[in-house]
């Protein structure tokens, strides 16, 4: 790898970003709920506004000041122009598709590669669909969004550091992986079940763009688990209403609207990584 320089200027919010990567205490548990019937995404008793409350495990659902997802607004975003774009390390490998009732999953069986995040290499565990999208951009609210959740262990004791990049889509022409992925999941209406679907490449799934946000957030579903690094790629793609019509037929009727409400800022740095943008 190429370097220009020896030294990086830091900027306020870069460097409370870079703090914060460092020297974050807390140790994550990169498993989202599994049991969609513990929570649900109504206006009602189980819904995101009480998720602090329903177990003592997801109180940072609550008292987090570091949660997600937030609007990505431009007057909040600082522009880094010279950190490079999300380099990524992707491989096919076997998976499994899988209905959690609240979203529809592609967990890969072994190792599918990796993304690296400030010299650290973060592993390519699962992905996951939430419509609408949960991240908003200036408060537009897109039709779709895909997690790409990545892992990086830093001791024996099973604790490790959870890297997650999203995507945002729009209604158009159809997303070819999902193309791929149709007849599974249509096979699977309001059935959690877990089946094989052979070898999945996540190079198929295309960031598009070089120009990503990225902060510091949470899980955005129980336990809510902050620390989170979240890369959002700026380049909106596209979905087919189709798709996202049988993505929400998928899941339990309380799930067809999987996405949790915008979370505060709390004073959160945000970067723009890219070269010649502007606002």
């Amino acid at each position: 790898m190429r370097h220009q320089s020896r030294f990086t200027v830091f900027t306020p919010n870069l460097l409370i970003l870079v703090i914060i990567l460092l020297h974050s205490t807390t140790r994550i548990k990169a498993q989202e709920v599994e049991d969609e019937h513990e929570f649900d995404y109504r206006k009602g008793s189980k819904g995101p506004s009480q998720w602090g409350e329903l177990k003592k495990e997801w109180a940072t659902c609550k008292s987090g000041t570091m949660q997600s997802p937030i609007d990505l607004s431009s007057h909040r975003v600082r522009v880094v122009p010279k950190l490079g774009e999300l380099r990524k390390y992707y491989k096919p490998q076997n998976a499994t598709l899988k209905n959690r009732g609240h979203d529809i999953q592609v967990k890969w069986e072994g190792d599918a590669g990796s993304i690296n995040i400030n010299g650290r290499e973060y592993f390519l565990r699962q992905c996951h669909w939430h419509s609408p999208s949960e991240h908003t951009i200036n408060g537009r609210r897109y039709d779709l969004e895909l997690h790409m959740v990545h892992e990086s262990l830093i001791n024996t004791n099973g604790s490790n550091k959870v890297a997650v990049v999203g995507l945002l889509f729009k209604i158009g022409g159809p997303d070819p992986v999902l193309n791929k992925l149709s007849k599974y999941i249509k096979s699977m209406v309001d059935e959690e079940a877990e089946k094989s679907i052979g070898v999945i490449d996540p190079s198929d799934i295309k960031l598009g763009g070089k120009k990503y946000y990225r902060y510091i957030g949470s899980l955005t579903v129980p336990p809510c688990t902050e620390g989170v690094i979240w890369t959002i790629n700026k380049k909106i793609r596209s979905v087919s209403r189709a798709q996202v019509k049988f993505l929400r037929e998928a899941v339990h009727d309380h799930a067809e609207n999987n996405a949790r409400p915008v979370q505060p800022l709390n004073r959160r740095g945000i970067q723009l990584y890219g070269t010649k943008y502007r606002k």
